[in-house]
C-alpha cells in the first residue's frame, strides 16, 4: 500500500463559532455547565481532519480513512471569533495503521497536542458493519425507524 512520506503535513482551519463552543455542545438544560470557549470534541474533530487530510491521496475509491485511536491533550481556552489551526504531521506506520502527531493552536499559540491513528477502510464494510451491528442493514433504514 502506497503512504505518505515520512512528515507530510497537512493543516485544518476554523475560526471558532458559537455551535464550536463547549456549552452549545451540552444539551439546553445543561448548557450553563459548560464554559463558552472551543469544545475539547470540536479541537479533536479539527485535528482528525489534518490528518485525513494527509492521507486523502492515498485512498482510493470506494474508501475511506477513519481514525481509530487518538489521546489528545487540550490543554488552553479559546474564544469565539478566534482562528484555531489544527496540525497533523505522519510520522509512520503500525501494522496497517497509519500514526500521526497532532497539535492545534491558536493566536495565543499551542491550545492542544497529541497522536492519532488512522486506517484506510471500505466505505461498504464499514457502514454494512455498523448497520448490522445496531439491526439494520445499510441503506434499508430511514431515520428514527
Amino acid at each position: 500500500m502506497r503512504e505518505p512520506a515520512l512528515d507530510t503535513v497537512a493543516v485544518a482551519e476554523i475560526i471558532v463559532a458559537d455551535s464550536d463552543l463547549a456549552c452549545s455542545m451540552a444539551p439546553p438544560h445543561q448548557r450553563t455547565e459548560f464554559p463558552a470557549v472551543l469544545a475539547t470534541a470540536r479541537m479533536v474533530a479539527l485535528m482528525e481532519l489534518a490528518s485525513a487530510r494527509v492521507l486523502l491521496p492515498f485512498v482510493r475509491p470506494g474508501e475511506q480513512s477513519v481514525g481509530v485511536t487518538i489521546e489528545v491533550e487540550h490543554t488552553a481556552p479559546t474564544p469565539a471569533g478566534a482562528a484555531v489551526r489544527a496540525t497533523a504531521r505522519f510520522v509512520g506506520r503500525d501494522g496497517k495503521l497509519f500514526l500521526f502527531e497532532i497539535r492545534a493552536e491558536d493566536g495565543g499559540g499551542q491550545i492542544g497536542r497529541g497522536t492519532h491513528k488512522r486506517a484506510i477502510v471500505s466505505v461498504d464494510r464499514l457502514e454494512n458493519r455498523a448497520a448490522s451491528r445496531n439491526g439494520a442493514s445499510h441503506g434499508n433504514s430511514q431515520p428514527g425507524e
